[in-house]
């Protein structure tokens, strides 16, 4: 009998412990809410844009509401609404958070996707991404942390400027949402007083979409696979009709075509320099009777994008980032440079769990959405408490992603500009707590890109301040604690990352959103 229970027994802990890991693991930004702005900030069409102030766009005067087309296109509604699936409801709750909030996380997922740094060949030389050719062997981009920058603030301010422009034409035609237009159609999400056509969600789509395609040219097939979801998700949800959306897909494609140009034009494609601008660097330094920085990696990979600090800044003009490169580093030979290097070495022997915890959070390597994502996901984070409109939430993330293009350029300027080697290549026995950077130490980066997070951050929702700003100083410092850069690396990169932000900050007190 004993024996028969205990069979029983083992039988049911079984069954318990497979139902425990049978559960489906559900991801925190899967649940946040449907998207129902506090404001809806009707008075955004007087907003200033980032480029497009003075452009031109059309979009067609919509039909009557009680025109044939747009009773078939309520028809169209109300057909979807008779029989929805389960998955279908999934991809509505999930979309309802927002479109520049979801876009937001699909542009991290693709810089994610691309952060790796390409494998040498058998020759011990580098292949190099081709835009041309992205599917070929390295796939393009590396999205290192510069390109990725750049990529959040294309992105991000070609969206803000598109529904800037579509909040002039909803104003214009004012065209009310279906299921203000017809009893029978259900609104499955908040209501909204916000005039529908164009398309918000669909201006966001079409503009994102072909910023995408430029950003990330290997990944055209998933980019629109979410763009024809996410205009499933208005017509079923009883948001939208089809002309509503395809009204709003060719503003955002017109709006694109603005920035695309810029992009094109704006210096990066030529970032990556040629091996006699790597021996220059190199010579330079040496004239300057400074040890000159090397590759730590075997075989030497050529430095990651040395002439990035050419390309077209977002918020001030290319001489400015001359005016904000920080002074020298310490010399390699004064009191202060051997003071910093023994503290290099001394944490890299310092294993407390505080350290490394700091390490690992603020890590942001290969594979990951790369500090300036991670930045946004903090942003994201906090976003979703304020029940902002669209236009809102892309104003903030274009201020946001602005600053933290410019801080890259900013600090990729220091970085070639001294060419300062990092501790690892100054002293044997440091080891290091996580991966070393294929580029110079002066200034950080992380602290650049975080010091202009903070301040941007802190300025959208000042009672949080000074929490990001301690945030950041955790993650300059993680460097230091990762033996990875010398202190003044890091305080020095804060600062000047806080003089960047500031002037998002000064564009945002401009822009007419207060």
């Amino acid at each position: 009998m004993k024996t028969k229970i205990l069979y029983i027994s083992t039988i049911l802990a079984a069954a318990f412990f497979v139902s425990s890991c049978k559960k489906d693991i559900t991801e925190r930004n899967q649940q946040f809410p449907a998207l129902a702005p506090a404001n809806i900030d009707l008075n955004a069409d007087s907003w200033t844009p980032i480029l497009t102030a003075t452009t031109t766009f059309t979009v067609a005067t919509p039909e009557a509401i009680t025109a044939p087309n747009y009773l078939a296109d309520l028809n169209e509604i109300k057909s979807y609404q008779k029989n929805l699936t389960s998955e279908q409801k999934d991809i509505i709750k999930y979309w309802s958070a927002g479109s520049v909030l979801r876009w937001n996380e699909i542009l991290r997922e693709l810089v994610a996707k691309h952060n790796l740094p390409p494998y040498q060949n058998d020759d011990g030389s580098y292949p190099f991404p081709s835009a041309a050719n992205p599917l070929a062997y390295p796939l393009f981009p590396f999205s290192n942390p510069p390109y990725a920058a750049r990529a959040y603030a294309y992105v991000s301010t070609a969206q803000y400027d598109a529904l800037v422009q579509a909040w002039k034409f909803k104003k214009q035609f004012n065209r009310p949402a279906p299921y203000t237009n017809d009893v029978n159609v259900q609104a499955l999400i908040p209501k909204s007083d916000l005039p529908a056509y164009p398309s918000e969600d669909a201006v966001v789509a079409g503009v994102t979409a072909q910023m995408m395609v430029l950003l990330f040219p290997g990944d055209l097939d998933y980019i629109q696979k979410k763009v024809a979801e996410e205009k499933l998700y208005r017509l079923m949800a009883g948001a939208n009709t089809r002309s509503d959306w395809d009204a709003g897909e060719s503003l955002g494609k017109q709006v694109a075509a603005v920035f695309l140009a810029r992009a094109r034009t704006d210096k990066a494609g030529a970032a990556i320099g040629t091996q006699t601008d790597w021996t220059a660097f190199e010579t330079t330094a040496k004239a300057n009777g400074t040890t000159p920085w090397i590759s730590l990696e075997l075989p030497h990979r050529p430095p990651m994008l040395p002439l990035f600090t050419k390309v077209t800044p977002m918020l001030f003009p290319t001489t400015t980032v001359v005016a904000l490169r920080p002074v020298a580093p310490y010399a390699e030979n004064s009191a202060e440079h051997q003071k910093e290097i023994a503290e290099v070495l001394a944490m890299s022997n310092d294993h407390n769990r505080e350290h490394e915890r700091i390490v690992s959070f603020w890590a942001d390597g290969v594979g990951t959405a790369t500090p300036p994502g991670h930045w946004n996901s903090i942003a994201a984070e906090e976003f979703v408490k304020h029940n902002w409109s669209e236009v809102r939430w892309a104003r903030n993330f274009a201020l946001l992603n602005m600053a933290e293009m410019d801080a890259a350029i900013v600090c990729w300027d220091a970085k070639y500009y001294y060419f300062n080697p990092r501790p690892t290549q100054m002293m044997a026995g440091i080891k290091t707590l996580t991966g070393i950077p294929n580029f110079p130490s002066y200034t950080s980066g992380h602290s650049n890109f975080s010091g202009a997070a903070a301040t941007v951050l802190g300025y959208i929702i000042p009672e949080k301040a000074s929490a990001f700003m301690d945030m950041a100083h955790e993650a300059a410092m993680s460097r230091l604690y990762g033996a990875i850069h010398y202190r003044s690396d890091c305080e020095v990169g804060l600062q000047t990352g806080i003089k960047v932000g500031e002037f998002a900050v000064a564009r945002g007190k401009a822009d007419g959103a207060n």
